[in-house]
């Protein structure tokens, strides 16, 4: 007995002296990854290397916390990230550095939405004009549609001889819950302002709505246009050839047919593409490609413009605003508008700091906390310092309320935007307690509505025409900061709001938007009228990045939550998650619920 008590005391402290080691090795990597990239300011690249990018896992705004132990982890992400950022800034440097002679585009499926695709797109374009280097792309079993939108800016497409190439047009699906909802016996009760305000029909309709259908129809529409013209320019087809190839699902073209429809220019293995790479910058057969990676060349993500003298501040405003699916999927996305209120404050008061560009992409969120990040936004433009918006993949319903009072709004055509409405969602659990599981809820109160907000119970007449008064005010509040942001008459605001979505070319037209353009587009409008002359300002990213060892603790624990929410849950896990931001949300809601799009 005494010597089993030994052994079991032995191996908790052989446990907790191998969990010791864990961390402290963790950690050693971490700072030596931090110290050797801080170390790294300048760039060694061989002659004749070639620019690799691998089209391949999500596209972020931004790197996150940095570190080569994470991408090691058996519960990390779903495949690589890369940041806009990173991909758009390696370019640049690719453009001038005289020792990268070329780009090979590795098609291995992306993951982004339009406005991202849009944006590294042009910095592919851009690349090519600057430099007049060549890009190649290849794919091996398949070239997805996401891909093939990047690669068509290319010299020449490579594909394997038994691949494909993905063109069928756009789609997206919404799942509905009110079936699954009078099942186990949940009512919601909305209150909203806005007939094409969306977010809240898979929790009270059955199919989809003909405003959300016509909305949904239009951008999709407005999108593919977009992304098929710019194909059709590069590749010289006709808009309508992509067209016929996209109802005949190209998808299913044999490799031959692929090159007499002009889709891809060459087949090969990579082995011989590689070979042909290797002819080309002059490397031995035997020989390693002297491949640079995004990360190899920029050094420095956060400074976007690197000039010396005063700075404009560029503040990413990403995700839900004021959300409450983090703690239920283990993610850290989001917007604080606190915190995002005090950077603001914070940018204002810095002398250095001489203009802002808040770039925002998120579907919105608190209503309350929109009209916070506002306030803030507001009190730095009265600060005599200029300020713009650059919109990213979204600025939608509360991205837009973030966005309205901006001097200048930038985005992509491809922007999702608009959706200016108000919505409050309340679920009512008593047929579930009662009628599922025989629990029965007995109120004791003070007054006729001292128990206002129990979920077991229905709102009466009177709460619900109270709760109807509040949301009517709010979205009369929206629309008069998007009137006098946008300098329109109000009513004309709410003739185009209703909670409608626009794609970024209707919102121009509309006078959502005053221009195209990505984060330096936003960053030279915002020099200017700050009266700095080109080259002699740093554009500055914010809010600092914290790469402290227990940020990258946390990010490894959130990605092996998500990672096994999803194994174990499966196809109900986006459900699980959009139930729960429900049941956690307690604040009048300016949110777009954005219909997961497939490329």
């Amino acid at each position: 007995m005494l010597k089993k008590f030994f052994l079991i005391v032995c191996g908790s402290f052989v446990g907790a002296f191998l969990a010791i080691v864990f961390v402290i090795i963790a950690s050693l990597i971490m700072s030596f990854g931090l110290m050797s990239k801080m170390g790294s300011q300048s760039r060694s690249v061989d002659s004749n290397s070639i620019l690799y990018l691998r089209l391949d896992g999500s596209v972020d705004e931004r790197q996150t916390v940095d570190n080569p132990f994470m991408t090691a982890m058996p519960f990390g992400q779903n495949g690589p990230t890369i940041s806009l950022a990173t991909f758009k800034k390696s370019l640049e440097i690719a453009a001038d550095e005289k020792d990268i002679v070329m780009v090979y585009l590795d098609c291995r499926g992306i993951s982004a939405s339009p406005a991202s695709l849009q944006q590294m797109r042009k910095a592919l374009s851009d690349f090519k004009k600057k430099s007049k280097k060549k890009i190649y792309a290849y794919g091996d079993e398949s070239i997805s549609q996401a891909d093939y939108y990047l690669a068509s800016v290319s010299d020449s497409i490579f594909l394997n001889p038994i691949g494909s190439v993905s063109m069928h047009g756009f789609g997206g699906s919404q799942p509905y819950y009110k079936g699954l909802l009078d099942k186990v016996g949940v009512e919601m009760q909305v209150v909203r302002v806005g007939s094409y305000k969306s977010a809240v029909e898979p929790f009270i309709l059955e199919h989809m709505s003909p405003e959300n259908r016509e909305q949904t129809e239009h951008y999709l529409g407005s999108i593919w246009g977009c992304m098929r013209d710019s194909i059709a320019a590069s590749r010289k087809f006709k808009a309508e050839e992509l067209d016929q190839l996209a109802d005949s699902m190209a998808d299913f073209l044999l490799p031959k047919e692929l090159i007499s429809k002009r889709l891809v220019d060459k087949l090969c293995y990579r082995t011989q593409f590689e070979d042909l790479l290797r002819k080309i910058t002059k490397v031995e057969k035997d020989e390693d490609l002297k491949l640079v990676e995004p990360s190899d060349l920029v050094t420095d993500e956060d400074v976007i413009i690197d000039n010396s003298g005063d700075e404009i501040a560029v503040l990413y405003a990403t995700g839900e605003i004021d959300g409450s699916t983090s703690r239920f999927t283990g993610s850290s996305d989001g917007i604080d508008s606190e915190e995002l209120a005090q950077q603001i404050r914070e940018l204002q008061n810095n002398e250095d700091v001489k203009g802002l560009v808040l770039r925002v992409n998120s579907p919105g969120g608190s209503a309350f906390g929109s009209e916070v990040i506002w306030k803030a936004l507001e009190d730095f433009k009265a600060s005599g310092k200029p300020f713009a918006v650059s919109m990213g993949d979204y600025a939608a319903s509360g991205g837009y309320y973030i966005s309205c009072g901006a001097g200048r709004i930038f985005a992509e055509p491809t922007t999702i935007t608009g959706s200016i409405g108000v919505f409050g969602l309340i679920p009512n659990l008593q047929g579930t307690a009662q009628d599922k599981l025989g629990v029965n809820f007995e109120a004791v109160k003070t007054h006729e509505n001292s128990d206002f907000g129990g979920i077991f119970r229905p709102l009466s007449e009177y709460e619900r025409t109270k709760l109807q008064t509040m949301v009517n005010n709010t979205y009369d509040l929206f629309t008069k900061r998007c009137a006098d942001g946008r300098n329109i008459k109000q009513d004309s605001i709410k003739a185009i709001g209703q909670g409608r979505v626009w794609d970024g070319i209707t919102a121009k037209k509309i006078g959502l938007v005053d221009e195209f353009g990505g984060i330096d587009a936003a960053v030279a409008w915002v020099a200017n009228k700050a009266g700095l002359k080109k080259g002699k300002y740093s554009a500055k990213a914010y809010p600092n990045v914290d790469t402290s060892f227990m940020a990258m603790f946390e990010q490894m624990q959130n990605a092996k939550v998500r990672s096994e929410m999803q194994q174990q849950m499966g196809v109900f896990y986006t459900t699980y998650v959009e139930l729960q931001a429900v049941l956690g949300r307690r604040h009048v809601l300016c949110l777009m619920d954005p219909i997961e799009l497939t490329f």
